[in-house]
């Protein structure tokens, strides 16, 4: 590790730990990776993340806006980068400017892309979703617009693949069903996100595409679970005695039962701890916060009051910490770990939204 953490909270990325879990998705998915780097790689870093997974020889990486694949080109990604934002016609020569492939859903938007030359592209078929792409039981509309050799590829989004509820295989036919009413079956059908793709091969199609569980983040119980990726570590920047009845945080939001230390942590909301952390489930009582806790010196201590915007409180009691100690948020010390999903339960989020979450202040180290 070569970046200064001097006075600084930081996260730092398991590289070797995220291409295993891309290669075990591969492997059980048994077909080609289109990992989804969009929103920065989920907090992680695309560029780090999908320079990191070239070496698995992916298809190419998906992003949700032609910023996110323009700073992949800027760092010398040259595979397919699909765009799942929904494309407009007043975007195209920014797609072709930085050699992105759009996602279409409707005739007219591909009849005018196509007009512009045979770059590819993807069509989404919306199967329940209910956000973006043409409907499954109206996909024979787009008719003689998707027969053309640029149409490359087409998908659908699952919206409940974690859940065994049967959702999954009714969204899987439909996709099915729409595709066969076109009048070409593209090179590249893919449906399957992390949760689909680790059931097998079941929803893999020609491509799968993960995406949390790439960073270490569960998609269910019930299945295959990722190697942690990403941890969060800030530095002690002071400690002070509390003595019984004092408060501390805004709102005077926790105080204390009895005589004890509290060691004041550099990170706050603004680097992506929710305010709440030491206050949900009751607050205000002495020797814990809301059930959230960091580590330090390898024991969990609890977060007490309002988070703020640059800094958090942590009550030691008789722990013997000093000023420059780390604190362990999310990550493992001494044997010990605070697992992605206890920090988002905890956050009342899922792992998604605490690791997009993460402010770009925090440096992003690699380990």
């Amino acid at each position: 590790m070569t970046v200064s953490t001097k006075g600084k909270a930081w996260v730092e990325v398991d590289v070797e730990a995220l291409v295993d879990n891309a290669r075990t998705v591969a492997k059980i998915a048994g077909t080609r990776l289109l990992p989804v780097v969009k929103a920065n790689a989920y907090g992680v870093g695309a560029v780090l993340v999908s320079k990191a997974l070239e070496q698995l020889d992916p298809w190419g990486y998906g992003v949700a806006t032609i910023e996110e694949g323009a700073e992949l080109r800027a760092a010398g990604i040259t595979r397919p980068i699909l765009v799942f934002m929904p494309a407009r016609a007043q975007w195209f020569d920014e797609y072709d400017r930085h050699q992105l492939t759009p996602a279409l859903g409707d005739a007219g938007s591909i009849l005018e892309w196509t007009t512009r030359g045979d770059r590819p592209f993807h069509v989404e078929i919306d199967t329940g979703m209910g956000r973006a792409g043409v409907r499954w039981d109206e996909a024979d509309e787009l008719g003689e617009a998707v027969d053309t050799p640029s149409f490359e590829g087409c998908y659908t989004h699952f919206h409940s693949a974690e859940r065994r509820d049967g959702s999954a295989e009714r969204q899987l036919e439909r996709f099915q069903g729409a595709v066969a009413k076109l009048p070409r079956r593209p090179a590249l059908l893919h449906a399957a996100n992390s949760a689909a793709a680790l059931r097998g091969n079941q929803f893999a199609l020609d491509l799968v595409r993960p995406g949390i569980f790439l960073y270490g983040g569960s998609p269910g119980d019930d299945l295959p679970q990722p190697k942690p990726v990403v941890s969060v570590r800030a530095r002690v920047l002071s400690m002070r005695r509390i003595r019984r009845g004092e408060s501390v945080s805004y709102d005077a939001s926790w105080t204390a039962s009895r005589d004890t230390v509290v060691a004041t942590l550099r990170c706050g909301y603004a680097d992506g701890l929710r305010r709440m952390l030491g206050t949900a489930g009751g607050g205000g009582g002495g020797g814990g916060g809301g059930g959230a806790s960091v580590l330090l010196r390898g024991q969990r201590r609890p977060i007490v009051g309002f988070v703020q915007m640059d800094m958090a409180l942590v009550e030691t009691g008789t722990l013997e910490v000093q000023v420059g100690d780390i604190a362990t948020i999310v990550g493992e010390d001494s044997k010990q770990r605070i697992t992605l999903k206890e920090m988002a339960e905890w956050s009342g989020e899922v792992p998604h939204e605490f690791l997009t979450s993460l402010g770009p202040r925090l440096p992003r180290v690699t380990v």
